[in-house]
């Protein structure tokens, strides 16, 4: 996978960048990560689980 960003920017008549554009591929995965972020901080507080347990619970729900 690359990691490579091809931005544009969208510059003011005092040559400032104002905006970005993206490729919505490269939006899109932006999106994911930043959804990716948010759980893992609404859950940092949780109790870590055993690989046992989870293997379990996975069982349990026939994902293993």
């Amino acid at each position: 996978m690359s990691t490579s960003v091809e931005e544009q920017y969208v510059i003011n008549p005092a040559g400032k960048k104002t905006a970005v554009i993206l490729s919505l591929k490269q939006y899109q995965r932006i999106q994911e990560d930043l959804h990716d972020l948010a759980v893992v901080a609404e859950r940092r507080e949780e109790k870590a689980i055993s690989l046992k347990e989870m293997e379990r619970r996975l069982k349990k729900d026939d994902l293993l």
